[in-house]
């Protein structure tokens, strides 16, 4: 990450994707709070949220992912002086749109891939939530990035906390990520309680207030996989450098460990608002109104480990991290597919993880790969979990 330039956050001028979702409505928000611009909208289909959005923030320009929701914003907004673009190649332009400074990529899946390379070959900063653009494509991303001195912030509160805990130090003394995990809505369970488990079950995470993926990804501990992952990319590190403790508070985001044994931790209560608007104002910390962290309330901490036995997707990620090249990528697009599955109650919840597995051992692609490669490995994995 190239941190040199001067920056004020004051002056930042924000594309949104995925704003209609938990962590897009919290980043306006932080630019509400802020009084920051917002540019540009973008959002696959909630045309009511986004339309009061448009109301607020005025942007110069909006995307929308499906036509015909497209078609349906154009008539409600059509008394302001607001662009309506659609698909792929409008959170694109969104991505890279020339007035914006901070691209915040809030969307879910493997939509937020090609965006944020549209972001990076545009020069801006991105504030990155959207874990998926590394887990499939983070050789590309993280190249690119590079090439472009494009700073690449983590939004997730985890990696927001690695990220914090690495300011002031060297980073060749930096050795191994204490990834947290709250553990979910089932922590604790064993695999033959999880048989059978239902939806609705899985969607009450005890920490978060998430999308539906993010939090079947939670219960299933596919999201803390995916987030070893992402870790990796973005601080240069093994997946065996990078140990899952399961911390039911949500109370440490996470910690580093350094070559003197040091370990330095990033409290906060769960809160997303604090690392989307640090991602924002880095280097500086703007002021918040968010409750504070009461240690003498909270009391105890309590770490275990993670039971990778019940939860095989935690394990699942790590090994397609070590095969590499298009394993990860296969991964998380059959993960897509089984959760959407899942979620229309058409396969168990036990049933994830075994797609995932699958999915891993029939990607046999572990070299260098190109953006097309990812799509189709992606668009494979997702077609055999259908299908299986």
């Amino acid at each position: 990450m190239n941190m040199n330039e001067k920056y004020d956050y004051r002056e930042s001028v924000i594309s949104l994707l995925g704003s209609t979702g938990s962590i897009g409505t919290q980043t306006l928000d932080v630019a509400r709070r802020l009084g920051l611009r917002v540019a540009a909208l973008a959002a696959r289909r909630n045309i009511d949220l986004l339309e009061q959005q448009i109301r607020e923030f005025k942007p110069s320009m909006v995307a929308v992912m499906e036509h015909d929701a497209a078609e349906k914003l154009r008539i409600a907004v059509a008394d302001l002086p607001v662009r309506v673009t659609e698909g792929m190649e409008g959170f694109e332009e969104a991505a890279a749109l020339e007035e914006a400074t901070v691209t915040v990529n809030a969307v879910v899946g493997m939509v937020g891939l090609r965006p944020t390379l549209a972001a990076i070959e545009a020069g801006k900063r991105i504030a990155l939530a959207n874990k998926e653009t590394l887990v499939a494509g983070g050789a590309l991303v993280m190249k690119r990035a590079k090439e472009r001195g494009v700073d690449i912030i983590p939004v997730d509160s985890e990696h927001s906390a690695i990220f914090q805990c690495l300011q002031g130090s060297p980073y060749s003394a930096f050795q191994r990520i204490i990834l947290t995990a709250s553990g979910g809505p089932f922590r604790g369970w064993s695999r033959e309680q999880l048989v059978g488990v239902k939806k609705e079950q899985a969607l009450k995470h005890p920490n978060w207030s998430m999308g539906a993926k993010i939090t079947i990804d939670s219960a299933t501990l596919m999201n803390k996989g995916l987030e070893v992952i992402e870790a990796a990319w973005l601080f240069g590190k093994g997946v065996d450098d990078i140990d899952v403790v399961v911390h039911r508070e949500s109370i440490i985001h996470s910690a580093v460990e350094f070559c003197d044994r040091s370990v330095i931790a990033q409290l906060g209560l769960p809160d997303m608002k604090i690392p989307i608007q640090y991602a924002i104002s880095y280097p500086e910390r703007a002021p918040s109104d968010e409750r504070r962290l009461d240690l003498f309330e909270i009391g105890e901490l309590h770490f275990e480990k993670p039971d990778t036995d019940a939860f095989r997707c935690l394990a699942i990620c790590k090994e397609a991290m070590r095969r590499g090249g298009l394993v990860p990528a296969a991964v998380n697009g059959a993960n897509e597919a089984a959760v959407a599955l899942f979620l229309q109650d058409k396969i168990e919840f036990l049933d994830i993880a075994e797609l995932v597995g699958e999915a891993m051992e029939r990607q046999k692609h572990t070299g260098e790969y190109t953006l097309q490669d990812v799509l189709e490995a992606d668009a494979e994995a997702r077609r055999f979990a259908s299908k299986a």
